[in-house]
């Protein structure tokens, strides 16, 4: 009988597989720290009702055949994993050459095989994000410091790509091979550091680890959040990774966030949170389960978690249920456009690889429709004279919405959609203040932090 303790034998061959994507994701990783000029300049953008536009383009997915993927039929592919649009849809770009297999035009029916490289060519739209600018808080030869707006995601990620803050940074204020060292929610407003060169980022990011970092966030609650400080340690588990849905569970990852209440206005409470460590919707989560959720927030303050909101965990049915219908509810109301052109059961192409984004789903909420409820325009400040130089020179030239930019085999070309408002783009949840060993940065307070709300 063989020693069970002993080390199973690896097949060099039937390893090399998962070894070469590996290798392939870290190379692409690696290429994407900088945004080439070509790239940069594949598209426009043109400011309306407070809203920063993106002139749809042409872009092409690449990814090389995942492991689940391989011996299925390309259409299957497709049809499964990328249900945004119709089976037909993919048919016809197949067809015509916009779906490729090692950069031939391929058959619907083939069998994708190891090492394929499917690319699949798109006119792209992005959801349109704040026009605020934004605020640079300090910048010098090792590091940059920002107040983020809300509305904005960190990286690209889902449906933004040119919206995104990496981009805007790169494009407009020439800030190229950023190291991140924190992200925030798409739709959460503050501090956000950046390292410019990779001592600064291993510095920082050993911080991070040993945890030197002190980080403060306000946010505002439904109701009169006690006067005692709650320190709340309960475990948080991902419940959905593709919608970015997490929920208290005993089966989660420890973690713990500290808070205390600043005001009370006789409806809502504006809060400080220091979280101690760093999950998934960390703070979001916790002050679900204390039963005061943030007052706009679309995920954890929904009817979709039962009467109480999923206050100590109750719930009243299964959490697959909950998720579907916070899917549903925000389909509804951000996806359906105000006019169709007799369009039926169509809707946006979907990206082919998320691994392209060059972030994950965590920094860009996967329900990336999803709108808040409060204005956001205590952002709208220009600090710097660069900002208001290169707000000025990009505006101008970029005033008209879609002009010769229709595509006629592209769906979402065919539909109008109502914009956000400005009320609907922002969650009550900001990063004021960053504090480490020997530094310490802090962003004025938004708007809604103010109790005569």
């Amino acid at each position: 009988m063989a020693d069970s303790t002993c080390k199973r034998s690896i097949d060099p061959e039937t390893s090399q597989p998962m070894q070469d994507r590996k290798k392939r994701k870290a190379a692409a990783k690696e290429k994407k720290k900088g945004f080439g000029e070509e790239i940069l300049q594949e598209t426009n953008y043109y400011i309306e009702n407070g809203l920063r536009h993106i002139r749809p383009y042409n872009f092409t997915f690449t990814t090389h055949a995942k492991g689940r993927w391989v011996g299925k039929k390309l259409i299957d592919i497709f049809k499964n994993e990328f249900s945004s649009s119709p089976v037909e849809y993919y048919i016809n770009a197949i067809q015509n050459g916009k779906i490729t297999v090692n950069n031939k035009i391929p058959s619907a029916n083939t069998i994708v095989r190891d090492n394929d490289v499917i690319r699949n060519t798109v006119h792209r739209h992005e959801p349109p994000v704040t026009a605020n600018p934004i605020q640079i808080i300090k910048m010098d030869d090792d590091i940059v410091v920002i107040n983020k707006p809300a509305s904005i995601p960190v990286h690209p990620c889902g449906r933004y790509r040119h919206n995104s803050v990496v981009f805007m940074l790169a494009r407009d204020y020439g800030l190229q091979n950023l190291h991140t060292i924190h992200r925030l929610d798409r739709l959460t407003s503050g501090i956000l550091i950046f390292a410019r060169t990779l001592q600064k980022a291993q510095e920082l990011e050993k911080q991070v680890r040993d945890r030197q970092i002190e980080k403060q966030y306000v946010c505002r609650v439904d109701g009169e959040f006690p006067t005692e400080t709650i320190d709340c340690k309960e475990p948080i588990d991902v419940v959905s990774h593709k919608l970015g849905v997490c929920r208290v569970s005993p089966k989660g990852k420890s973690c713990q966030t500290i808070f205390q209440r600043l005001s009370y206005n006789g409806k809502t409470s504006l809060v400080k949170c220091i979280p101690l460590t760093g999950r998934m919707h960390q703070i979001r989560v916790h002050l679900q389960w204390l039963g005061y959720p943030i007052v706009n927030d679309p995920i954890y303050n929904h009817e979709a978690w039962g009467p109480n909101k999923g206050k100590a965990g109750h719930i009243d049915k299964d959490v697959d249920s909950i998720v579907l219908t916070l899917l549903q509810f925000h389909r509804h109301d951000n996806v359906i456009p105000k006019q169709v052109d007799e369009i039926k059961n169509l809707d946006s192409v979907d990206e082919l690889d998320k691994d392209n984004s060059s972030s994950s789903s965590q920094n860009c909420e996967n329900i990336s429709q999803v709108r808040q409820h409060q204005d956001n325009k205590s952002e709208s400040h220009i600090t710097t004279e660069k900002i208001q130089a290169s707000e000025d020179v990009n505006q101008s030239p970029m005033v008209s919405p879609l002009e010769n930019n229709v595509h006629q085999d592209c769906v979402e070309c065919r539909l109008t959609y109502k914009d956000p408002t400005p009320e609907e783009m922002v969650l009550w949840l900001h990063a004021l203040k960053y504090k480490g060993p020997d530094w310490e940065f802090e962003a004025k307070l938004p708007e809604w932090s103010l109790d005569n709300l």
